[in-house]
């Protein structure tokens, strides 16, 4: 026997490559034979599966052809990358002529179509870039390749989603499906909390979800998908943009994982970077959030879709600001072809997920006391504001009146309707001195208060926002921009690169501005480029219109809910009014349409 054994591991030593070929090869054709019987029993039922499959194999063959034949493939493209250094000083401004003159053609026509919202955005956006240059560490050092790139690759990110058919469907599939893969740690709340979970929803229903991700998270990571997709991410970002390797990294790293754990990911290579480099880093983190957190938005109400869009395009647009603030003024040490990702401690797939769940108990910990600390602290200044306020007869003030007051010239640049910048400065205020938590839950009061339908005003206080604020807001939310992240971002980065605590120190603060604004700019691309639909139902925007005393104004909303009415009764047998449509809203519409006598 033991001689039996000894053949069959000296056979294994051998050919161990071949039969690793061969059960390699049995697996990728029972694969194919699979994909192939779902797509003849119902291709549509099997097309997600069918790109995933196609865009793996291009990304196999991209990685193979580039490992194998990379020096040819360089040489190949080294003529063409010569003659454009040669004819670059002349060509960069034909290319930036191209794109002004193709941004202002395309803003004459949107605005002709869309209305003239978008060019209030568009002014958001030029003024938060003149600001960054004004207050920038060395505004005559700034070289405006990444901040131009940056810009445009946003711009064009959001174009791609937001306005074409299939990135919108895409990203709105992805929605989809990342609510429907949350919803499986439910199954784990009910059985450890019980049936009644839900009844205490955030501790019980929202945080199980963190724990849910930052597991699978952890085991992405251990199989090496993460840093092949923040490898692939990042390698576009220097490309398009010019930014050094080592940010360009931890910016597509952070549209996945935290503030804190994108820089792990070039840990080695911390105490070598420069100091706008490491601004960089920081940015970044301030300026996107964590798919761990992601998912505990997406549970409160708001739109899965739109917190996608916005981690994507904020690292372009963290990127770009960041060379604005803090130009790069040394020379960068840390090059592409020395540069290597971090891999994960874990030695198998199980460890890995036990360490992502139990990592994850400090980020649940974390979010839970703060919540109590900064609702509790909330509530006393409210309180000591309201206070203060009724000695001048006010007794309305309130931290959130205050912040909407500040931050309310700051909303309306983004694009948002004048009546709501008032709501989302307040939001704005909530994120950036408490946290991004708080403003969600806030924002999703609203959005329910809207797809409610109720009163829009209630003692002369708003209590929801059309759909364009509300996407805005989600963009403008979507960072981990706030005071509270500051002391995080200032101890994780030291304890990674100890001879760097003072620049880090020094340096946090100009990065929270940074990643602020990079939010602010985001809402700024989205609320150009994002066409919402109707903003209410019909019969409530008639209860609007109709109930006071003053004979509305025609708008295109308004007009479009009466026609629908007309419709419904030309097409019906029913000539009484009835359901949520009073006799009130057809006299209305009668007189906003000019309806013929037989219809009114």
């Amino acid at each position: 026997l033991e001689k039996k054994y000894d053949k069959a591991c000296e056979f294994w030593n051998k050919h161990k490559t071949r039969i690793h070929y061969v059960i390699y090869g049995i697996l990728i054709t029972a694969y194919l034979a699979v994909l192939i019987a779902a797509c003849i029993l119902n291709f549509q039922r099997a097309l997600p599966l069918f790109i995933t499959t196609l865009l793996a194999i291009f990304f196999i063959c991209w990685d193979f052809l580039r490992e194998k034949y990379e020096d040819r493939i360089t040489a190949f493209f080294n003529p063409g990358e010569i003659y454009l250094q040669r004819q670059w000083f002349w060509l960069k401004w034909v290319l930036c002529a191209a794109i002004i003159i193709t941004i202002i053609c395309w803003l004459i026509f949107d605005t002709a179509k869309q209305g003239s919202q978008q060019l209030i955005s568009f002014g958001g956006l030029v003024i938060y870039v003149f600001l960054m240059f004004i207050f920038s560490k060395h505004p005559t050092r700034v070289a405006w390749r990444p901040v131009f790139s940056g810009v445009v690759m946003q711009f064009i990110l959001g174009l791609l989603i937001l306005r074409s058919k299939v990135g919108f469907d895409i990203f709105n599939w992805l929605g989809i499906q990342i609510q429907t893969f949350l919803e499986y740690s439910d199954t784990g709340a009910k059985f450890v909390f019980g049936e009644k979970y839900t009844d205490h929803f955030f501790a019980f229903k929202v945080l199980p979800i963190v724990v849910f991700f930052s597991t699978v998270m952890s085991m992405l990571y251990h199989v090496g998908f993460m840093q092949w997709l923040v490898g692939k991410v990042g390698w576009i970002m220097y490309v398009f943009m010019g930014t050094t390797p080592v940010e360009s990294l931890v910016a597509a790293g952070n549209i996945f994982v935290g503030q804190t754990e994108s820089p792990l990911l070039v840990r080695p290579y911390l105490p070598y970077i420069t100091k706008s480099e490491l601004h960089a880093v920081m940015t970044a983190g301030f300026s996107t959030i964590a798919g761990s957190v992601l998912g505990a938005y997406i549970s409160f109400g708001v739109s899965a879709s739109h917190l996608l869009t916005a981690s994507v395009m904020s690292a372009p647009a963290s990127l770009a600001i960041s060379k604005l603030f803090w130009p790069e003024t040394e020379k960068p040490t840390v090059t592409l072809s020395g540069l290597k990702m971090a891999k994960g401690e874990s030695k198998n797939l199980l460890e890995a997920a036990s360490q992502g769940a139990s990592n994850s108990i400090m980020l649940v910990a974390n979010i839970a006391v703060n919540l109590i600390a900064f609702l509790a602290l909330l509530a006393f200044v409210d309180s000591a504001l309201s206070w203060l306020g009724n000695l001048f007869d006010y007794p309305q003030l309130s931290f959130e009146t205050v912040c909407a007051y500040i931050f309310m010239p700051f909303s309306f640049m983004m694009g948002v309707d004048w009546e709501d910048s008032f709501i989302v400065g307040g939001l704005l205020g909530y994120k950036i001195f408490f946290n991004e938590f708080v403003a969600y839950e806030r924002l999703a009061k609203l959005i329910h208060n809207r797809e409610e339908g109720g009163i829009m005003y209630i003692n002369g206080v708003k209590q929801y926002m059309t759909v364009r604020s509300e996407v805005i807001a989600t963009y403008a939310l979507c960072g981990f921009a706030n005071f509270g992240s500051l002391g995080l971002v200032v101890g994780g980065l030291t304890s990674m690169a100890p001879t760097k605590k003072q620049e880090i120190a020094s340096g946090a603060l100009r990065a929270l501005v940074a990643g602020t604004v990079a939010c602010l700019m985001t809402a700024c691309v989205a609320g150009m480029l994002v066409v919402p639909g109707l903003e209410v139902p019909c019969h409530v925007l008639f209860g609007n219109a109709f109930n006071s005393t003053d004979f509305p104004t025609n708008s295109t909303e308004l007009v479009g809910c009466c026609q629908q009415l007309f419709n419904s009764v030309n097409h019906s047998q029913e000539t009484f009014p009835g359901g949520n449509y009073s006799l009130n809203f057809w006299k209305g519409c009668c007189r906003i349409l000019y309806q013929s006598p037989f219809n009114c």
